[in-house]
Order: C-alpha cells, then sequence, then structure tokens
C-alpha cells in the first residue's frame, strides 16, 4: 500500500504548516496538498517549524478545491471534531485509515484551523474520522491532529496484521487480497454532478434540497466502492435518460 496524501483546507498559519511537514516526515509521509493556502507555506516561520523537512513544504501541491486535491484518489477520510449530520459513517483513526489502505491511492483531509470542515466539504470524502478525545477538552491544535493519523498509520506500516479486527468479514478479506480496483474521486464525482442534474432536470429534486438529497445518494454510491467501468456504465444510462426526456412526445 502506498502512502496516503496529506490534504490541508484553507490553513492559515505558517507555522502550523511547518509543524505539519516536519511531523510527516516523522512518520515516513511526504505528499502535501494545499487547498487555498491562507499563508506562505515558504516563510520564515514554516521553514523554521519544519526544521529538517523543508522539502515537503517546497514540493507540496497547491489548488483551489478539495475535488482537485483528490484527483486520482480512490478513497479519501475526513477528519472533524464534531458532526452535524447524523448519517455520515464516523469511524476512528484505526479502522479508518485501515479502510484506506485497501487501496492504492487515498487522502487524509484536515480542515481549516478556526472551522474544521463543512458538511460541503465533507461530501466529498466516503467516510469521516474522529479521533478520540477527552470531552471536557476536545480541541487538538491542526499539527497534532495530523501526527497522531501519521503514528497511526505508520503503526500500519510496522505490524499490518495488528489492525484486522474490521467491521466485518469482508472487510478483512479485501483487505487480504489485492488492493481494490476503485474509480478515483474525480470519476465519481462527474457521476454525482451529473445525477444532480438529472434529478434537477426531471424534478425529482429541487434547488432548495438538492443538497441533502445527494448526499444520500453519495453514500449509496459510496458504499458500493464503484469502479471505473461501474461508472461509466451508470453515466451512460444518466446521458441516456437525458437523451430521453428532451426528445419526449
Amino acid at each position: 500500500m502506498s502512502n496516503p496524501r496529506i490534504v490541508l483546507i484553507e490553513t492559515a498559519g505558517a507555522r502550523n504548516l511547518g509543524s505539519v511537514a516536519r511531523v510527516m516526515k516523522n512518520f515516513g509521509l511526504s505528499e502535501l496538498w494545499l487547498v487555498n493556502p491562507q499563508c506562505d507555506r515558504l516563510s520564515e516561520e514554516a521553514l523554521q517549524m519544519a526544521v529538517h523537512a523543508p522539502e515537503i513544504l517546497e514540493k507540496a501541491r497547491i489548488v483551489d478545491s478539495l475535488p482537485a486535491a483528490l484527483v486520482g484518489c480512490q478513497r479519501a477520510i475526513a477528519t472533524a471534531g464534531r458532526i452535524d449530520n447524523g448519517e455520515l459513517a464516523v469511524t476512528d483513526p484505526q479502522t479508518g485509515l485501515t479502510w484506506l489502505s485497501q487501496v492504492t491511492t487515498s487522502a487524509i483531509v484536515f480542515g481549516a484551523e478556526d472551522r474544521g470542515l463543512s458538511n460541503a466539504e465533507i461530501q466529498h470524502c466516503q467516510q469521516v474520522m474522529r479521533i478520540p478525545v477527552n470531552p471536557d477538552y476536545p480541541s487538538l491544535n491542526l499539527a497534532q491532529a495530523v501526527g497522531i493519523c501519521c503514528y497511526q498509520w505508520q503503526l500500519l506500516q510496522v505490524n499490518p496484521q495488528c489492525h484486522e479486527n474490521l467491521t466485518s468479514q469482508i472487510a478483512q478479506d479485501l483487505l487480504k487480497s489485492a488492493p481494490i480496483d476503485l474509480a478515483p474521486r474525480e470519476e465519481v464525482e462527474a457521476y454525482y454532478q451529473q445525477l444532480e442534474a438529472i434529478l434537477l432536470k426531471i424534478g425529482y429534486v429541487y434547488p432548495h434540497t438538492a443538497f441533502a438529497r445527494l448526499q444520500k445518494f453519495r453514500h449509496i454510491g459510496d458504499r458500493a466502492n464503484l469502479t471505473s467501468a461501474e461508472v461509466t456504465m451508470l453515466r451512460g444510462i444518466l446521458r441516456q435518460v437525458n437523451w430521453a426526456t428532451a426528445h419526449l412526445d
């Protein structure tokens, strides 16, 4: 299994960026993606906190949206301190990162320091991961949260057998088999966007209800572990529905 990319959204603190780079190198991760960063990753503060990991900051990929940061990923997991939507699947780092290890390309997504991840951002990930903390003081620094996840990932590399206590026998069988040939997130996201357009066109959803309804369809699709061929088939059906509705007598 390859190491996941670390995705940070709208990070405001240069010192946080440097600390994230340092802890990533501590645990052998090197792929950092920054979504609309609010600070200079190569500032003196960031480089000072990175210590011996400046190359991670220098090679960091900068994009303007979360979907762009997930291009090529087969699975993505969001990190959150609190969850507003009760339908989202919430897991712990041990189980969540084991789930990520079942594929060859993946990402762990962290929100901005002052607000975390919004529901709109979380919907681009298939699962949500919460780090168990003291409920009397649940707030974690960004670099601390990244460090905990990097450490948990390193445990998988050192002893992959220690995390086989998954939620089902099916999940265990998948982990022991070859990596799952899942469609990358950009293909699945394009399918969801096409589905939303069709559902709006035929009146199944309305603009003010589309987000909530499409979240349910996203949950169904993500649980299905769609391959590229399956996504292509589903999009072909949607194109035919679009053609048929345009040619109704």
